[in-house]
Protein backbone atom coordinates (compact mmCIF):
# COMPACT_ATOMS: atom_id res chain seq x y z
CA UNK A 1 0.00 0.00 0.00
CA UNK A 2 1.70 3.50 -1.11
CA UNK A 3 1.24 6.32 0.99
CA UNK A 4 0.12 8.27 -2.16
CA UNK A 5 -3.41 6.52 -1.39
CA UNK A 6 -3.59 8.87 1.33
CA UNK A 7 -3.01 12.23 0.02
CA UNK A 8 -2.87 14.93 2.46
CA UNK A 9 -3.87 18.49 1.16
CA UNK A 10 -2.00 20.29 4.06
CA UNK A 11 1.13 22.68 3.60
CA UNK A 12 1.21 22.04 7.35
CA UNK A 13 3.65 19.87 8.24
CA UNK A 14 2.53 19.60 11.73
CA UNK A 15 -1.34 18.40 10.00
CA UNK A 16 0.82 16.32 8.01
CA UNK A 17 2.41 14.92 10.61
CA UNK A 18 -0.64 14.64 12.62
CA UNK A 19 -2.08 12.71 9.36
CA UNK A 20 0.63 10.24 8.61
CA UNK A 21 0.84 9.07 11.99
CA UNK A 22 -2.40 9.17 13.34
CA UNK A 23 -4.29 8.19 10.23
CA UNK A 24 -2.24 6.59 7.48
CA UNK A 25 0.62 4.76 9.25
CA UNK A 26 -2.21 2.87 11.96
CA UNK A 27 -4.48 2.46 8.52
CA UNK A 28 -1.27 0.41 6.59
CA UNK A 29 -0.14 -1.56 9.71
CA UNK A 30 -3.93 -2.71 10.35
CA UNK A 31 -4.19 -3.42 6.26
CA UNK A 32 -1.92 -6.76 6.81
CA UNK A 33 0.12 -5.74 3.44
CA UNK A 34 3.62 -4.68 5.80
CA UNK A 35 4.60 -5.83 8.76
CA UNK A 36 5.40 -3.19 11.43
CA UNK A 37 6.37 -3.56 14.79
CA UNK A 38 3.77 -1.24 15.54
CA UNK A 39 0.41 -0.79 15.12
CA UNK A 40 -1.08 2.29 16.66
CA UNK A 41 -0.94 6.10 16.32
CA UNK A 42 1.12 7.20 19.66
CA UNK A 43 3.58 4.05 18.78
CA UNK A 44 4.32 5.86 15.43
CA UNK A 45 4.34 9.50 17.01
CA UNK A 46 6.55 8.17 19.55
CA UNK A 47 9.08 6.58 16.77
CA UNK A 48 9.08 9.96 14.71
CA UNK A 49 9.32 12.10 17.38
CA UNK A 50 12.07 10.74 19.09
CA UNK A 51 14.20 10.60 15.56
CA UNK A 52 13.34 14.43 15.16
CA UNK A 53 14.62 15.06 18.71
CA UNK A 54 17.53 12.70 18.39
CA UNK A 55 16.56 10.85 21.57
CA UNK A 56 13.36 10.95 23.96
CA UNK A 57 10.88 13.60 22.81
CA UNK A 58 10.16 14.40 25.72
CA UNK A 59 13.36 15.44 27.17
CA UNK A 60 13.04 17.93 24.50
CA UNK A 61 9.69 19.13 23.72
CA UNK A 62 6.91 20.52 26.00
CA UNK A 63 3.60 18.61 26.24
CA UNK A 64 1.77 18.54 23.92
CA UNK A 65 4.79 17.93 21.31
CA UNK A 66 2.97 18.90 18.48
CA UNK A 67 2.47 22.33 19.92
CA UNK A 68 5.82 22.92 20.18
CA UNK A 69 7.74 21.88 17.14
CA UNK A 70 9.81 24.16 15.34
CA UNK A 71 8.90 24.70 11.94
CA UNK A 72 12.04 22.50 11.07
CA UNK A 73 10.88 19.43 13.23
CA UNK A 74 7.46 19.72 11.77
CA UNK A 75 8.81 19.49 8.00
CA UNK A 76 11.31 16.02 9.70
CA UNK A 77 7.95 14.56 11.07
CA UNK A 78 6.26 15.12 7.98
CA UNK A 79 9.26 13.97 6.13
CA UNK A 80 10.19 10.75 8.18
CA UNK A 81 6.69 9.74 7.97
CA UNK A 82 6.01 9.73 4.49
CA UNK A 83 9.22 7.46 4.19
CA UNK A 84 7.78 5.30 6.80
CA UNK A 85 4.95 5.20 4.69
CA UNK A 86 6.65 5.19 1.43
CA UNK A 87 9.10 2.28 2.60
CA UNK A 88 12.41 4.41 2.24
CA UNK A 89 12.37 4.30 6.20
CA UNK A 90 12.84 0.88 7.93
CA UNK A 91 10.13 1.33 10.63
CA UNK A 92 11.51 -1.91 12.61
CA UNK A 93 14.87 -0.11 12.91
CA UNK A 94 13.53 3.17 14.10
CA UNK A 95 11.52 1.54 16.80
CA UNK A 96 14.76 -0.14 18.10
CA UNK A 97 16.45 2.64 18.28
CA UNK A 98 13.76 4.55 19.76
CA UNK A 99 13.52 1.65 22.32
CA UNK A 100 17.11 1.93 23.08
CA UNK A 101 17.39 5.46 23.75
CA UNK A 102 14.26 4.73 26.19
CA UNK A 103 16.23 1.66 28.03
CA UNK A 104 14.02 -0.92 26.67
CA UNK A 105 16.14 -2.39 24.18
CA UNK A 106 14.36 -5.57 22.95
CA UNK A 107 16.19 -8.46 23.34
CA UNK A 108 17.45 -10.99 20.68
Amino acid sequence: MQADLFPDTSDDPVATYLHFTGTVLPAMARGGDVRWPVREDHCFQRIVLDHVCGGVWYDTLKRPAYKHLSYAQAEAAATLARDIADGRADLAALNRQSLIWRGKAPRG
